[in-house]
């Protein structure tokens, strides 16, 4: 036989629910007595504060192995890539001579980023320094701090400084600027006590091709060989003369500044944006002279140093920048 539970009525449910909140005859509040939720409340205080207090020791420790001023760990900064400004999304600098608002912006961004270069700010904030030599500023124990910086005055851009040009950094004539910059990485003595420069050449897609590279063709029968040559040669017509680079003949000539694009060593080491408050990196501008106008041109430079590998396919701003020039005339 079933019992059916008998049905509570919306009073004896609030009546309830109020009881269970405080209890006057038991003087229970949710079920528990105050000395109860005492000690609940102790528990989980000690319990948290505990876990609390692990947690700042720990962070306390692994502060002490970590200097304010140098990263513990860069091994994945062992090469310095190499960057353009002005810096656009994909890279491309494009021109159109006859149009202001196409190179307007570039000639905003370089302004911008060579104010720094002024020669007052930099006789201000930077020494003038020994060329060809190390900048060193060892602390010898005691914390030596700020580090001085070397002088990198926007006079030494030449054409390309922007002073007192009409041309805009040459890009209301077709004739642009485009400075090409070492990143930084803390405690790195580029160039291993040699000079060092940085040179740009037109590269044309075929013209990355490594010869060594190239797997010979295995040797075929001497009928199939010149059955393959004449049908191959009413269509390809002269296949024995070598590609040409037509990037590097529409690239035409241009001028580096410094001269030779070179970068003295007394701009290294560089020791962090903490202690090198004032450092200003070294710059090599390009002054593209004759670009064949209406034409993109692959270009890519590097930095010619003994200690900065730059043929690592893997890493394709390991030592070098490639970046695409077109300059529009109507």
């Amino acid at each position: 036989m079933v019992i059916q539970k008998e049905k509570k009525s919306c009073g004896q449910v609030v009546e309830e629910w109020k009881e269970f909140v405080w209890n006057p005859r038991t003087h229970q509040f949710m079920g528990r007595t105050g000395t109860s939720w005492a000690f609940i409340l102790l528990f989980y205080l000690v319990f948290y504060g505990f876990l609390t207090a692990m947690f700042t020791l720990t962070m306390w420790v692994m502060l002490q192995t970590v200097s304010d001023h140098t990263p513990k760990y860069q091994d994945r900064l062992a090469t310095p890539g190499l960057m353009i400004r002005p810096k656009t999304e994909n890279l491309d600098v494009i021109v159109n001579v006859s149009d202001a608002e196409s190179w307007d912006q570039h000639v905003q961004k370089l302004n911008k980023f060579l104010e720094p270069y002024n020669d007052s700010i930099q006789a201000q904030k930077n020494d003038v320094c020994r060329p060809g030599r190390y900048y060193e500023q060892p602390d010898n124990g005691v914390l030596n701090y700020p580090k001085r910086a070397c002088q990198f005055n926007r006079t030494q851009l030449g054409d390309c400084s922007g002073i007192g040009d009409p041309t805009h950094y040459g890009y209301s004539t077709g004739q642009p600027c485009v400075f090409i910059k070492m990143n930084r990485v803390i405690n790195f003595y580029a160039g291993a006590n040699q000079s060092m420069n940085v040179t740009c050449v037109g590269k044309d897609v075929g013209a990355c091709l490594d010869p060594s590279s190239l797997t010979p063709p295995k040797p075929r029968p001497l009928l199939l060989s010149l059955t393959l040559h004449f049908l191959r040669s009413p269509i390809t017509g002269s296949s024995a003369l070598p590609p040409r680079d037509e990037d590097a003949e529409n690239l035409g000539n241009f001028v580096m500044f410094p001269a030779n694009g070179s970068i003295d060593l007394m701009y290294f080491p560089y020791y962090g944006k903490k202690f090198h408050v004032n450092y200003t990196q070294p710059l090599v501008a390009v002054k593209f002279l004759n670009v064949t106008p209406n034409v993109e041109v692959n270009v890519e430079c590097r930095i010619n140093a003994a200690n900065i590998a730059t043929d690592d396919e893997r890493d394709k701003f390991a030592g070098r920048v490639a970046f695409k020039l077109r300059i529009n005339k109507t």
